[in-house]
């Protein structure tokens, strides 16, 4: 229910913003508005106020909406009402009402941004975990507990904004100089090689190709909680015990327990236990489960976290007014640019159509977002403001950026372009905009099937 209330509101609140930018644009230009719709489909509740030229609606179908205007290529006019006939208006204001809902989803998320850095973000640190042999990371002699805090002469505060900084530079091509902070305090400068980066890298977690990972405390294998009936707790494990080895091999980390139990369902494993300084043996059989096909052991226990060393690893990124426009200009252009990149590299093909998500994908987030705070939904409702605006005004018709591009060619050519071209147009702009949702929800059920 978390889930679909947040995915509703996401998507009220973004075609809201979109339309509203198409509504106060005409109503600027005094085009007469017929509708303004939430959602497509039967209309569920319809009302007008004011002067009552305006129709306001909510539709049964919530994934989109739109505003109708006048328009003698949809219907008779009146003739007192030709001169607010959309068709009627210089070409200069038609493009304009287009392209005002795109900018308004990308003002909206401005304004989200804004708010989230005068308010403060909780972010991760961007201190460097486990770097593996091979790797990028490796090659650039990075070392664990780095801690990068510029990239290419420009500071990061955050593992988000390196996340960011490195995607964009993958993808311009370009190379990565890393301004790092060693645990001893030193500072020092690493060239991090990103040519080797495929587009099948860009598919996962890239920052896993790189040998980027966020640095995590040790987890020490101490049990935090016993499911009820679990193995473990049948086994008469307790609260607060230190598992010290497994027949004969120590355990140092909570990983090393958790390898040996996955590897031995239903099979006894005899442990040694420090409990309140007195060391006990205890023999534990854990359960057979079935595990994305593989079979594993399960005891039902979770490590005991020493919250504060986690808490240690997040930092507050908080700016002045000022400074917090300027920071979400540059974010909203930075992740607008982002996004054009990975489109275009997706129509060349240098990048995978499984980037693609539909609506189920979006959904999930919207719930995970919420489910994690206020402040993590508004950052997802401003990235998925982004690409709704950045989407729109791509030139494909159908689009506010096919419809743009009609009157750029009518700018230029002196004269709208004939009918014959608008609805060739508008049969291939169905068959994309049909293809691409096509991809995405298969993308979105393969990732639902297959995680």
């Amino acid at each position: 229910m978390t889930t679909l209330f947040a995915f509703i509101v996401a998507i009220v609140v973004l075609v809201v913003f979109h339309e509203w930018g198409h509504y106060a644009v005409a109503r600027w230009c005094d085009v007469k508005v017929l509708r303004f719709s939430v959602g497509f489909g039967r209309i569920l509740y319809s009302r007008r106020f004011g002067n009552g030229e305006t129709e306001w609606v909510i539709s049964a179908i919530p994934l989109g909406g739109y505003v109708k205007m006048l328009d003698e290529r949809e219907g008779e006019v009146a003739a007192s009402d030709l001169s607010r006939a959309f068709n009627r208006k210089p070409v200069l204001q038609r493009m304009a009402i287009v392209v005002a809902g795109p900018l308004a989803n990308l003002l909206l998320a401005v304004v989200l941004y804004w708010a989230l850095f005068v308010h403060g973000v909780a972010e991760l640190k961007p201190v460097l975990g486990e770097i593996r042999p091979g790797t990028p990371a490796a090659l650039a002699r990075l070392q664990v507990q780095d801690s990068i805090v510029g990239i290419n002469g420009e500071a990061v505060a955050s593992w988000q904004e390196v996340r960011w900084r490195l995607l964009d530079l993958v993808l311009r091509d370009g190379q990565a100089q890393l301004a790092v902070r060693t645990v001893q305090g030193d500072t020092a400068l690493r060239t991090l090689p990103l040519a080797d980066l495929s587009a099948a890298d860009l598919d996962g977690d890239f920052m896993a190709k790189l040998g980027l990972q966020p640095y995590q405390p040790p987890v020490y294998p101490i049990i935090g909680k016993l499911a009820a009936d679990g193995a473990g707790q049948r086994a008469g494990l307790r609260e607060g015990d230190r598992i010290i080895g497994v027949d004969g091999k120590t355990m140092e980390y909570w990983r090393d327990w958790v390898e040996v139990v996955r590897a031995h369902p239903q099979q006894p494993l005899h442990i040694e236990i420090d409990r309140a300084g007195q060391v006990q043996p205890l023999v534990i059989t854990p359960d057979r489960i079935e595990e994305n096909g593989v079979i594993i052991g399960r005891i039902g226990a979770a490590p005991q976290i020493d919250r504060a060393a986690f808490d240690a690893l997040l930092t507050e990124v908080r700016y002045s007014p000022a400074r917090a426009l300027q920071r979400a200009l540059q974010k909203t252009y930075e992740t607008s640019f982002i996004s054009l990149k990975m489109m275009a590299k997706m129509v060349v093909g240098e990048v995978s159509l499984k980037n693609l998500s539909g609506p189920i994908t979006i959904a999930d987030y919207a719930g995970q977002s919420a489910q994690m705070g206020v402040a993590a939904y508004l950052g997802f409702l401003a990235l998925i403001s982004i690409s709704l605006g950045i989407l729109n005004l791509l030139p494909i018709p159908l689009l506010d950026g096919g419809h743009l591009l009609y009157y750029v060619v009518e700018f230029f050519k002196g004269s709208p372009v004939s009918d014959t071209l608008w609805e060739a147009g508008q049969k291939v702009g169905i068959a994309l905009l049909l293809t691409l949702m096509g991809f995405a929800l298969y993308n979105d059920i393969s990732r639902l099937i297959l995680g």
